[in-house]
């Protein structure tokens, strides 16, 4: 008797509401992708927008303003077209898009009126070709299915590679879904076929079968968490159809319905929590519902809607945006030309009186149920649900409210903080700490209350501060690619093959070296002074002779290159004034005393002409430049030597061995280490630098699961091992630091990296407090950075770096957001180190002496520092009138009670007003 129950939704009726209540100003964009072209979160629309130069994504408020109005904007994404997008189902302002561009990038939108972030909190580049649908997991955050021309791929937006790769589809890969549960992946493909993967068990479907009869576009969802399958396409006869399938046996559908021949595709949407499906096709102006069942007759009609305009795309609004005191049960956004029309869905109750709990069950909540590490390790939760009741209504996410975004604040929508001129950034992770792969994405920290007469924090706030911990004052630096008139372009045939000892290139103030792959280890050397296109031409070049294995630019000398080569033999090339006009071929000196190939050589920073070395034969060397000779044999090493450094004072060296242990060595006293700790465990690779003014050596390596760390060590006491550690990512490539003396600030990326991690180190727990990151809308080569000088200070500029890509150059500025740019901000530039200068000659240091060299100010002359900028006066903050009371005496806040209530009822003695009226005759009233 199932099939003859009445449904309480079988008389759901759509209603349109009047043009003034549409959303103006929209224009869309062409129909050429497979997405749906608008989306919806509880507070955000997205949608398709005509593009000019491609890549632009229309954005608009999905309620009015308080003047009834909507705001739209529009905001450039991509390279090329955007082909889908998505938002995340546990924040509302994180946006997922993907484009013919090959990229798919993740941004978290601003409130609406306020400048939208320029630049993608995480940038993929999964390199399948044009990608065409993205879809976040339903239920552990971070995690993305992505959908390119014959391949479906799972990625976990922490990471650099995809999870999953799934088997090639043989044709057109046209629709992609995920099953409520998130464990199964199901896809349409032009080959007439559905496939369903289970992306952590194997590559390959674990079902496949026949789907529509016609190769034209097909789209595909899955029904609640049941084995149920709904599909939209067209048959032999061209007419449209909606199939309902078994995912468990796809050899033929379990339901058909027939929607009549038409060109334009069907979107379905379908809402699990009423079983409510809205179909519409493109270019069409009816828009059907039907209710889908798990019995027969499975899919039954509800409603025939006739839109005013035909649709360029649908999108359904979140249960939780609902205005349940009405009915609604449902409210569907169709894009046309010009307009947004909100079509509202009500099931005829009486409104506005009681909750009608039997329309609307608990809905999925916004709190994810795992992280995207444990969802790969084979977790299955299911994310929670919550009431729709008025009074139990969780709050939706609000988007940020400031012009620029906190880098990887990539979280699950739970509290947010707002930086000082950054959009607010959530203080939980994308993934959580505590897993392998899922590091905190971004610090987290509390606004400070505004300056005034304000009562002190509450015992609660202090709770909330204490709890979150404390937060870099560099936590919001933003990363930016400087003009392009700045980059060189063109460039052709560079080496990607460098060894992982090295950085891949070097640069200095005035320029910058660049190994070949050309024959005979030739490196290009451009002058900063002179960017633009490079010349199809070959281009004058240092011929080194042999492959380059590493190259280093003295400090003190910005036209002496030393080049280490796989002959074990270390070349120093002269680069004259103005740069290369014609091929090098003879180098200034060359160093002959290693037996085996090179692996990186290191500058003294104080000595001029003192360089080291390490090798292949376990053997660092110090050599004497202008001497031309070996002057020093460190030994003590059991395996590869992945990394040395200088102190800063340039009195030790510390190195870090594939033979697991970190060494510091003493050249002048011994030529074995003098302090040994336990490095990391991977034996991938790992590099080393000092901190904190030499007290502290940082480590950057793996651990025995190959995910990259950092490791922070007392130089005076490696023994111990680490005093901190930091997780970032896996991913092959080591992570190369630079250190900012300055700010404390080191700076990371690795070969083949899109993000840069930035993170303040302390002397003090936790050691290591994550900033925003960087990131580039394609792989690099590695980051060089350049003098303090080179700096923009005006703009609050800490540091600059050269980015190198397969084929350009490009100068990268990292900045510190402040509100007074006006003075010079003493607090983020102190007097810096003339690192370029050296204090002594390498005959002085080696017998014995000491140099230190001088510092000088960043500060311009016609700029007051912040430090001594006037204060401005405070300002008496609006309170609640009981904290007024507390200030006045008993009788003063009865005195003015009293008069409140005196002013309020009037003086009584006054005629009342009526008695101002004339009346009117006898004789005038009625008998």
């Amino acid at each position: 008797m199932n099939r003859f129950k009445t449904s309480k939704f079988k008389n759901t009726t759509p209603k349109i509401p009047k043009k003034d209540e549409w959303i103006s100003n929209v224009r869309a964009g062409p129909i050429s992708s497979q997405g749906n072209h608008i989306k919806s979160s509880c507070r955000l629309v997205a949608f398709n927008t005509e593009q000019a130069g491609g890549g632009m994504l229309g954005l608009a408020s999905l309620d009015a303003g308080s003047d009834g109005s909507w705001t739209v904007s529009q905001v450039p994404c991509h390279a090329d077209q955007v082909t889908d997008f998505d938002f995340s189902p546990f924040d509302d302002s994180m946006l997922a898009t993907c484009s013919a561009d090959e990229t798919v990038k993740v941004w978290r939108l601003c409130e609406m009126g306020q400048d939208q972030p320029s630049s993608a909190e995480v940038t993929l580049s999964p390199g399948a070709g044009r990608l065409e649908t993205v879809l976040f997991h339903p239920t552990a955050t971070g995690l993305l299915a992505l959908g390119s021309s014959h391949a479906a791929q799972v990625w976990d937006t922490s990471r650099d590679t995809p999870l999953a790769s799934l088997e090639q589809h043989p044709d057109q890969l046209q629709g992609l879904t995920w099953k409520q549960d998130g464990c199964l992946l199901a896809t349409t493909c032009k080959d007439k076929k559905l496939r369903v993967f289970d992306p952590r068990a194997q590559l390959t479907p674990v079902q496949c079968g026949g789907g529509h009869q016609n190769n034209k576009d097909s789209r595909i969802l899955w029904i609640k968490d049941s084995d149920h399958i709904l599909t939209t396409g067209f048959n032999q006869m061209r007419e449209r159809e909606v199939r309902l399938w078994d995912s468990r046996k796809l050899g033929s559908s379990v339901a058909l319905v027939s929607l009549g021949t038409s060109s334009g595709t069907l979107i379905p949407l379908f809402d699990p929590d009423s079983g409510l499906l809205v179909l519409s096709g493109m270019g069409d102006s009816v828009i059907d519902c039907f209710e889908v069942t798990d019995t027969e007759p499975f899919l039954s009609q509800v409603s025939h809607c006739l839109a005013e305009a035909p649709s360029r795309g649908v999108a359904m609004v979140p249960k939780l945006a609902l205005d349940v005191s009405s009915c609604e049960v449902l409210r569907v956004l169709q894009l046309t030309d010009s307009f947004i029309v909100p079509i509202s869905y009500h099931v005829p109750r009486k409104a506005g009186q009681d909750f009608h709990a039997d329309l609307y069950p608990d809905t999925l909540g916004k709190t994810p149920a795992m992280s995207a590490e444990e969802w790969w390790k084979g977790e299955n939760r299911q994310v929670q649900r919550v009431s729709l009741h008025p009074d139990k209504r969780p709050k939706p996410s609000a988007p940020a409210t400031h012009k620029e975004p906190a880098k990887k604040a990539l979280s699950s929508g739970r509290s947010k903080e707002e930086g000082p001129t950054g959009c607010s950034t959530s203080s939980s992770p994308m993934t959580t700490p505590s897993s392998s792969a899922a590091p905190s994405r971004s610090p987290s920290s509390t606004s400070g209350l505004s300056s005034g007469f304000l009562p002190s924090p509450s015992q609660s706030s202090r709770a909330i501060q204490s709890m979150l911990g404390p937060s870099s004052k560099f936590r919001h630096i933003q990363g930016s690619v400087l003009h392009r008139d700045t980059h060189f372009t063109n460039l052709r045939g560079l080496n990607l093959t460098t060894p992982g000892e090295s950085d891949g290139f070097c640069a200095n103030s005035q320029r910058v070296a660049v190994p070949l792959s050309i024959a005979g280890g030739q490196i290009a050397v451009f002058e900063l002074s002179q960017p633009g296109k490079l010349p199809d031409t070959a281009l004058p070049t240092i011929q080194n002779s042999v492959s380059v294995a590493d190259l280093c630019w003295d400090p003190f000398d910005t036209h002496r290159l030393a080049v280490a080569g796989e002959d074990a033999k270390i070349r120093v090339w002269q680069v004259p004034k103005g740069g290369l006009v014609e091929t090098l071929t003879e180098p200034e000196c060359v160093l002959q005393g290693h037996t085996e190939k090179i692996y990186s050589i290191k500058f003294h920073p104080q000595a001029a002409g003192l360089m080291a070395s390490s090798s292949y034969d376990l053997t660092v060397r110090l050599w004497d430049l202008d001497a031309g000779e070996e002057v020093k044999l460190l030994k003590g090493h059991q395996d590869q030597i992945f990394g040395m450094a200088w102190s800063p004072d340039g009195q030790f060296l510390a190195t870090v061995c594939k033979d697991g242990k970190v060494r510091i060595y003493d050249p002048r006293k011994s030529s074995e280490p003098t302090q040994e700790g336990p490095g990391p465990e991977g034996h991938r690779g790992a590099r080393v630098v000092w901190v904190l003014g030499g007290q502290y050596v940082l480590v950057s390596g793996f651990d025995s699961r190959s995910e990259r760390q950092l490791y922070l060590y007392s130089a005076r006491d490696l023994a111990s091992g680490p005093v901190a550690t930091a997780s970032t990512d896996v991913s092959p490539s080591t992570l190369i630091p630079f250190y900012d003396p300055d700010t404390s600030v080191v700076i990371l990326t690795g070969k083949g990296d899109t993000r840069v991690y930035i993170f303040e180190v302390e002397s003090e727990a936790p050691h290591f407090l994550e900033c925003s990151s960087f990131n580039s809308s394609e792989p690099h080569k590695g980051l060089s950075f350049l003098p303090k000088t080179e700096c923009n200070v005006r703009d609050v500029e800490i540091a600059r770096a050269l980015r190198l890509s397969k084929t350009t150059i490009e100068p990268v500025a990292f900045k510190v957001p402040r509100v007074k740019k006006e003075f010079f901000q003493d607090d983020v530039f102190p007097d810096t180190l003339v690192w370029w200068e050296s204090s002594l000659t390498a005959a002085a240091w080696l017998s014995g002496s000491n140099g230190q060299q001088r510092k000088i100010s960043l500060q311009p002359k016609d700029m007051t520092p912040v430090s001594e900028a006037p204060k401005e006066a405070p300002v008496r903050k609006y309170m609640p009138s009981s904290y007024y009371l507390e200030e006045k005496t008993d009788e003063q806040k009865k005195e003015e009670l009293l008069s409140a209530m005196v002013a309020k009822l009037g003086n009584r003695e006054d005629p009342l007003p009526q008695e101002s009226f004339e009346g009117v005759d006898d004789d005038e009233w009625d008998d």
